[in-house]
């Protein structure tokens, strides 16, 4: 690897020790599989970035990581870092569409053509995730992604993870039935998750209609439950501090 790449991009970040698995959300992720695109989409604090962590290690099949930060908007260095990734889990990239980029100072068809044509060539199949994609905000990258989905052979699945809906060819994606969607509403505590998490991972030993209080309150956003249970754990009137909670506290 290159030594002016950070390599903690590149590897699956180790789920939390009071992290609740979330096997509803980890079977749509199944699911997903069949699909070109498994977008994650939600605002910061609904635990996106854990949900894949722990279904990436559970996979069958390679699973490809990539942490994206604003540097990224260079289009060289996120083919780079791209390319780098797919190396790393022996899928054999030449160096051709980098060096391509690095001359013309564009990401143009028949860059990505190769690239694409390199992926086509490994059989086994491979999941690439792509987290914190609202820090791209490259035309070009965009582009090459968008490329990359349109023409992306059938056993790799790409899944982003993002605060904000990426500018892709989504309705179309969405047309086909090649768009798996997980969001706000799915990425939610249920009340049985909630419970789990304050009980069992947090050891507060809440009353079921206390817990249930502090779900409301937050609407199973995941931060703010574990805001509320860290405010808790030191606590000695947990009633009258949960009867005071509010959601934007």
């Amino acid at each position: 690897m290159n030594s002016h790449l950070l390599q903690t991009k590149l590897y699956i970040p180790p789920t939390r020790r009071e992290y609740v698995s979330r096997s509803r959300l980890n079977a749509m992720l199944d699911e997903g599989l069949a699909c070109k695109l498994t977008l994650l989409s939600a605002p910061a604090g609904y635990g996106k970035t854990s949900l894949l962590s722990d279904w990436s290690s559970q996979l069958q099949q390679p699973c490809i990581w990539l942490s994206l930060d604003r540097y990224d908007n260079d289009p060289s260095r996120f083919l780079e870092y791209l390319i780098t990734s797919l190396q790393n889990y022996g899928i054999e990239i030449k160096s051709q569409p980098l060096s391509q980029i690095k001359s013309n100072g564009m990401l143009d068809v028949s860059t990505l053509a190769i690239l694409i044509n390199e992926l086509i060539s490994y059989r086994p199949g491979f999941v690439l995730i792509l987290d914190d994609f609202h820090r791209i905000e490259n035309d070009e990258v965009h582009r090459f992604v968008s490329y990359m989905l349109e023409n992306l052979p059938e056993n790799i699945t790409l899944v982003i993870a993002t605060r904000i809906d990426p500018p892709l060819q989504l309705a179309r994606l969405r047309a086909r039935g090649v768009l798996c969607e997980i969001r706000a509403k799915e990425l939610r505590f249920s009340e049985a998750e909630a419970i789990i998490f304050l009980n069992q991972s947090m050891k507060l030993g809440l009353e079921r209609s206390k817990a249930a209080a502090l779900i409301s309150k937050t609407e199973g956003w995941i931060t703010g439950l574990q805001l509320a249970a860290i405010s808790l754990k030191d606590n000695p009137d947990q009633a009258s501090f949960i009867a005071a909670f509010a959601g934007d506290d």
